[in-house]
């Protein structure tokens, strides 16, 4: 069945929420585009950068489709317990939404 593009591109809530250790990111896009994803911790400081690649319009919201975290920072090492950010990136979109992670 074919469904009508999105009319915005924007990031979701990621589920589950609060979570431990991973978690999903949905997200839509209205055009193709360039894609990224970054995680900050509560302090500002960057502690992941997830390079999607170019990606087609459509929504991007199931399991298999939405963003996934496995709760590590760019060393391979395990985020403590805490509320973090994700900011979702395009060449003309960008948005953040707040996730927490409970052990």
């Amino acid at each position: 069945s074919l469904r009508p593009l999105p009319k915005l591109t924007q990031v979701l809530q990621n589920y589950p929420n609060p979570f431990n250790p991973e978690t999903w990111i949905p997200y839509q896009l209205n055009q193709l585009s360039e894609v990224s994803l970054r995680i900050y911790s509560s302090n500002g400081s960057q502690i992941r950068h997830i390079d999607l690649g170019v990606k087609r319009a459509g929504n991007y919201q199931t399991v298999e489709r939405a963003i996934y975290w496995d709760g590590r920072n760019s060393h391979g090492e395990q985020v403590s317990s805490g509320t973090y950010f994700y900011r979702l990136e395009t060449i003309v979109h960008s948005q953040t939404r707040k996730m927490v992670i409970l052990k």
